[in-house]
C-alpha cells in the first residue's frame, strides 16, 4: 500500500474545485460494490468452505492486495457479498406486488420471477443457503444471517398481504411461518436442480401454488 493507506494499483481522486465532491465513505462503498460483484460468480461455483480472498482475486481483475483492503477477511466479503445480491432479490417482486390487479395476475408475477431466479441464478442461493449453514457455527457471520432472513421474510409478507388483499382474505400465518413455508419450498427446489433442472421449476410452481392459497383464510 501506499502511505496514503490506498492500495498499490489505485491513486486517490483529487478534488475538483467548484465540482460537487463524493465522500469517502460513497467511493469506499462503490469499490466494494464493485468488488461483490466481481467475487460473486466465484463465490457461486465454490461455496463458501472452498473460497478464499487470494481465490477471489484470482478470478477478478483485483489484486489480493486489493480485496484485502476493503473487506478484513473472507468472511467480512462473503457476508457483503450475500447482503447485496440478496438485497436485490428482495426487490424484484416490488413491481408485481405494486402492479398486480388480481390474485392471479399476482401469483403469476411471482411464480415467474422465482422460477426465473431459481434456473438463472442457482449458484448464488447456494452460496446463500451454504452461508445461512455456517452460521451456526461461525458467530460472526450470524449478525448478517439474521438481517438477510428479515429482509427476505419482509418480501414474502409483502407479497402474502398483496395477495390476501386481492382476495378479500386474511393471512392465516404470521411472516415468520409464511417465510419459513416458502423458503422451504425454495430452498429444496434449489438442492433438485442440479440432479433435475428440467423439471424442478415446474414442480416449485407446483408447490407454491398449491400451498399459497392456504396461507390465507
Amino acid at each position: 500500500m501506499t502511505s496514503a493507506n490506498v492500495p498499490a494499483t489505485e491513486t486517490p481522486e483529487r478534488p475538483v474545485r467548484g465540482s460537487a465532491r463524493v465522500s469517502g465513505i460513497d467511493k469506499i462503498e462503490r469499490r466494494r460494490i464493485a468488488l461483490a460483484e466481481s467475487a460473486l460468480k466465484t463465490l457461486g461455483e465454490l461455496g463458501y468452505a472452498r473460497t478464499s480472498l487470494r481465490e477471489i482475486a484470482n478470478n477478478s481483475e483485483f489484486t489480493h492486495g486489493v480485496v484485502h483492503y476493503y473487506f478484513r477477511d473472507k468472511i467480512d466479503l462473503i457476508s457483503y457479498c450475500v447482503r447485496y445480491y440478496k438485497t436485490k432479490c428482495a426487490q424484484r417482486y416490488d413491481e408485481v406486488v405494486e402492479t398486480a390487479t388480481s390474485a392471479d395476475e399476482l401469483a403469476v408475477g411471482f411464480l415467474g420471477k422465482m422460477t426465473q431466479t431459481l434456473v438463472e441464478e442457482t449458484p448464488m442461493h447456494k452460496l446463500w443457503y451454504d452461508l445461512r449453514a455456517q452460521s451456526m457455527f461461525e458467530d460472526q457471520l450470524r449478525p448478517d444471517v439474521a438481517a438477510i432472513d428479515l429482509l427476505l421474510e419482509q418480501m414474502i409478507w409483502r407479497i402474502l398481504t398483496r395477495y390476501a388483499d386481492l382476495t378479500g382474505t386474511t393471512p392465516s400465518v404470521d411472516a415468520p411461518t409464511a417465510y419459513a413455508l416458502l423458503d422451504g419450498l425454495f430452498e429444496q427446489a434449489v438442492v433438485g436442480y442440479a440432479a433435475n433442472p428440467e423439471t424442478v421449476a415446474d414442480l416449485l410452481t407446483g408447490r407454491i401454488q398449491q400451498v399459497l392459497p392456504k396461507l390465507v383464510a
